[in-house]
């Protein structure tokens, strides 16, 4: 699913003035990129083609043990946008308690150079997967993509903006300067409290919520928001359209108990 052009290139730069107001945006898109199918060996003959598909295509692998016996999360970040440790132990704690790897999940992460850009495309982010991912899908362990950004979505505007997408099957980015400029000061959550949060829900759509890969087992998509829960509390809300600000935030949403059964139902805990 394509992200809807801004045709307005301006992006008003966030004042602190702002902040209560100000609501967070999660995008994810299925397939807005090339998924290279006619070169599936293109990244020193390794099939990269599984971890090319679209976003939620991959949710019953990385739930269920019925292939994948473990995980490993490549995480990578631009040098000076590391996330927190905090955020990291979250996420883990967050696939422990929903998805089966009796043979562990594992976290490696490593820091590359700034790449000078103030704004990226979804297709930049992607072609930065290309060039610097460096694992993919053995027959028995699933790897998952986590990018650490510098610079802004090309997506952000003056009322809203792009904390995080989810891109692909085992991809996901996360705008890490954007969430260090709304974090860490009195008015605004704590940075390991709006990671964690962005983290959790990007990889919600790539486990397919909602109804993106993992089939709903009660009617709870959002209708004017299209693959979200439509609990005002679950972490899988579309959140602009939330009465949570940025401002009184506090604790990381969970999801609800409709969201839990989809993921059940596809092979989770």
């Amino acid at each position: 699913m394509a992200i809807p052009r801004n045709n307005n290139k301006m992006h008003s730069p966030i004042s602190k003035l702002k902040l209560l107001s100000i609501f967070f945006v999660f995008l994810f898109v299925g397939s807005c990129t090339k998924d290279d199918p006619s070169d599936p060996n293109d990244t020193n003959n390794i099939n990269v083609f599984n971890n090319r598909q679209g976003t939620g295509s991959s949710a019953n692998d990385i739930l269920s043990d019925d292939t994948f016996k473990s995980m490993v999360i490549e995480l990578v970040y631009v040098e000076g946008y590391e996330p927190t440790q905090t955020a990291i132990n979250n996420f883990v704690s967050f696939l422990t308690n929903r998805i089966y790897k009796p043979s562990g999940i594992t976290v490696l992460k490593r820091a590359i150079a700034k790449l000078g850009q103030e704004t990226y495309s979804i297709e930049d982010i992607a072609e930065i997967e290309r060039e610097e991912r460096e694992i993919y899908n053995t027959n028995s362990k699933i790897a998952i993509w986590a990018y650490f950004t510098d610079g802004k979505s090309d997506k952000d505007t003056a009322e809203n903006v792009v904390l995080g997408t989810a891109y692909w099957n085992t991809s996901f980015v996360i705008y890490e300067e954007t969430i260090r400029d709304l974090s860490n000061s009195s008015l605004e959550p704590s940075r390991s409290l709006l990671e964690s949060t962005v983290i959790n829900h990007e990889f919600g759509h790539i486990l397919g919520l909602t109804n993106l890969g993992t089939p709903m087992q009660t009617e709870h998509e959002d209708t004017e928001h299209e693959h979200h829960c439509n609990v005002e509390s679950c972490l899988m809300y579309w959140a602009t359209e939330s009465k949570v600000s940025l401002g009184n935030m506090n604790t990381v949403p969970q999801l609800d108990a409709q969201c839990l059964a989809d993921l059940q139902a596809n092979g989770g805990k």
